[in-house]
Formats: C-alpha cells, sequence, structure tokens
C-alpha cells in the first residue's frame, strides 16, 4: 500500500492537534496549519522540498504574527476588580470603635461590620482605615 505525500502531511497536521488540545499550546496549532499547507502543495503535485519549505515557511510566520498579537490582546485587557475585591485596598471612615471584637465603618458609601487585622489595634470614630481584607460580611482593616 503506498500512501500520498499529502496524506502523511494531513496525519501529521492531526498528530499536531492532539496536542493542542491536550496543552493548550497553540504553538501545536501552528504547525498543524504549516503541515496543511504542506499538504496542499504535495496534492497539487510539489516536491518534497517545497512541501518542506511552504511547512516552513507557514509555521515560522504565524508563530511571528500571531504569538506577538495574542500576547498585545492578553497583556492590554485590563483586570477590573470586581465584588469584594473590589473593596480590598479601598478607605473607609470608622463609625463606631472598631477593635479586635468588632465595630462599624463605612466602605463604598454602606455601613460595614468590620475588625482590625491586629489584635492589638483599635479605631475610633472618625478615623480612616484601609481594608486589607473582606471575611464573609465583615471588613478586616487596619
Amino acid at each position: 500500500m503506498d500512501i500520498d505525500a499529502w496524506v502523511w502531511w494531513l496525519i501529521g497536521a492531526v498528530g499536531l492537534g492532539i496536542p493542542l488540545v491536550l496543552t493548550a499550546m497553540p504553538e501545536f496549532g501552528m504547525f498543524a496549519v504549516g503541515a496543511v499547507a504542506a499538504a496542499v502543495v504535495a496534492a497539487l503535485g510539489g516536491g518534497i522540498v517545497a512541501q518542506v519549505l511552504v511547512f516552513v515557511v507557514v509555521s515560522v510566520a504565524l508563530i511571528a504574527v500571531v504569538r506577538p498579537i495574542a500576547a498585545r490582546h492578553r497583556a492590554g485587557q485590563a483586570q477590573y476588580a470586581t465584588g469584594i475585591d473590589a473593596l480590598k485596598g479601598r478607605q473607609a471612615v470608622v463609625l463606631e470603635r472598631v477593635d479586635a471584637a468588632g465595630g462599624r465603618i463605612k466602605l463604598g458609601g454602606e455601613i460595614w461590620s468590620a475588625r482590625t487585622l491586629d489584635s492589638d489595634q483599635s479605631f475610633e470614630p472618625g478615623q480612616q482605615v484601609d481594608v486589607v481584607d473582606i471575611d464573609g460580611a465583615t471588613a478586616v482593616v487596619m
């Protein structure tokens, strides 16, 4: 049984597609596209040198062009904090004395129960505190 070169290139493309799915490394997909391009050249009657050259050129071109675009796209996305993550690091005003046992603060226009991070600390009404964590419905401040 004699298998044509374009079939071997397609088998190679499928072989490169498997680690793409298993590892989520897009480079394997770019090599698989290069193998498909080489299969097209083989099906059109191109020689082995032309097939390998097309495989290398297409694969390298995809890696050289697509990876930087994907990296810029990934880096350009701003990470917006939502929910309790948006409250961490904000300042609040003490409404009722806050110590390790508890207290009340005004955070983001809402009244929250609060406790201090350090059990030896306490804050009096009117003082500004920094929210370092949210523990359930209680802000941990310092």
